[in-house]
């Protein structure tokens, strides 16, 4: 037997006004989105903005549905809507924040498994790492270098 260790490395910002600029301006384009969220069921609102190399700014907010599992979280509601929009464009930036109705949001929330993998899906396409950027309604803003640190060990096309 043999053991393998896993590094993950996040920087961690006090707030909004301590990221780059440029960043600074993508977390409020999701926070702006995050308004737009249909979230009548969880009462949680999550916003994203991706930055693509070409420029573009696309953005998502989570949908809901009372099949549960047919809504869609924010961060694959903008991953799908670039690759449809902009199918040779990659993913550089990508901002994400999360408000619920009822209690106050001041951790930052990573994406889930589901949304992992969708970027891990994308990450890998591109052959470059996306930079996401992940808060709660307020307070520290997490970084991450790439999924590989939020997704260790990630299944995708050379596994079939």
């Amino acid at each position: 037997m043999k053991e393998i260790n896993i590094t993950t490395t996040i920087e961690v910002f006090d707030g909004i006004q301590n990221l780059p600029l440029e960043i600074q301006s993508l977390m409020h384009q999701a926070i702006e989105t995050r308004k737009n969220a249909y979230a009548p069921y969880s009462r949680f609102r999550v916003g994203a903005a991706i930055l693509l190399d070409n420029g573009k700014i696309v953005l998502g907010s989570n949908q809901e549905n009372a099949a549960y599992p047919s809504g869609l979280c924010a961060e694959r509601v903008a991953i799908f809507q670039a690759g449809a929009i902009y199918p040779n464009a990659k993913i550089v930036k990508l901002a994400i924040t999360a408000a619920s109705d009822t209690n106050p949001t001041l951790s930052p929330i990573p994406p889930c498994g589901a949304c992992r993998q969708s970027i891990a899906e994308y990450e890998f396409k591109q052959d470059i790492p996306i930079e996401i950027y992940f808060m709660g309604e307020s307070g520290e803003v997490y970084k991450s270098n790439s999924i590989n640190n939020l997704l260790p060990l990630s299944f995708d096309k050379t596994s079939l």
